[in-house]
């Protein structure tokens, strides 16, 4: 197995290793260090059952099964991103991160393309830890004490279904969108202990403690900034690809350039621990739960 830097800022190409043999310790091992270091790992070329994506994700943690996207027939545990050729929506088509609405966000999701476009598709990955590091020293002061509300209705809720468009039978369980947790502007990655800029504009929705105008205001600056090229890489996609992205430490965005094509891809999210400002903590322990 070879680690090589996909790009200056964020994501590593991890090249011959063949996911469907497990990992040895040393590999584990050093995966989740590039994962914390870099944000995305990045496989091509891989011919995985959906038993043996499910088998090498219970090698890294637990899985979280999201109750939102529409499951693998089968395969609770895998969650199925797919557009079709008539569709015009698609599904992650803006800057985001997963599951930051729970108490304890998802460490990261490991994504296996089954069918891509024939152009098109791709998927564009932006550091937090560059977003942070370039922060200005009294914004970055400022940013310290700061707590966000984050909502799992801000997106699933009952209330912004006219906002799916055409992706009605792609996502479920509107009821299910109860989740609200808070959590540190700034936080500490539990695998690296680097600071990152932990907000996003899919399911951030103020700044605790400040009115909505107010958060607005900052909140706005903030997703500019961090949307910034300079902090970007964008991975194209091809039959056999895997993107792992940590969810701390990185945002990301699913171009949705491909109209008339068919792209298929399956999801598995890896259950994560409570963010905190300076704490380092142990990746979650191997079971599935629900998220």
């Amino acid at each position: 197995m070879q680690l090589l830097p996909a790009s200056p800022l964020v994501g590593t190409d991890v090249v011959d290793i063949d996911l469907r043999q497990p990992l040895v310790q040393s590999q584990r091992d050093a995966l989740i260090q590039a994962l914390g270091a870099t944000g995305v790992l990045f496989f091509r070329d891989q011919t995985l059952t959906p038993e043996q994506h499910v088998a090498f994700a219970q090698q890294i943690g637990s899985i979280d099964i999201n109750r939102f996207f529409t499951p693998v027939p089968g395969h609770p545990m895998i969650a199925e991103v797919r557009k079709e050729p008539d569709q015009k929506s698609n599904i992650g088509g803006g800057w985001h991160t997963d599951h930051s609405y729970d108490t304890a966000p998802a460490l990261g999701s490991i994504l296996y393309a089954r069918e891509v476009p024939r152009v098109g598709g791709d998927t564009i990955f932006a550091s937090m830890y560059a977003a942070y590091d370039a922060l200005s020293d009294g914004l970055k002061k400022t940013l310290e004490g700061l707590d966000a509300l984050h909502s799992s209705k801000h997106v699933f809720g009952a209330g912004r279904t006219r906002d799916w468009g055409d992706l009605q039978g792609r996502l479920q369980n509107m009821g299910a969108a109860t989740q609200d947790a808070v959590h540190p502007v700034v936080v500490a990655h539990p695998i690296s202990g680097r600071k990152l800029l932990y907000v996003n504009p899919d399911f951030t929705v103020k700044i605790d403690g400040w009115s909505i105008a107010e958060s607005n205001a900052l909140l706005d600056h903030l997703y500019q900034h961090a949307a910034r090229p300079e902090f970007q890489y964008r991975f194209h996609w091809t039959d056999g690809a895997i993107a792992f992205w940590d969810n701390r430490a990185t945002w990301h965005y699913a171009l949705n350039d491909y109209q008339g094509e068919r792209r298929l891809m399956h999801r598995i999210t890896i259950a994560g621990v409570p963010l905190r400002r300076d704490a380092v903590s142990a990746a979650a322990p191997v079971s599935a739960v629900t998220g």
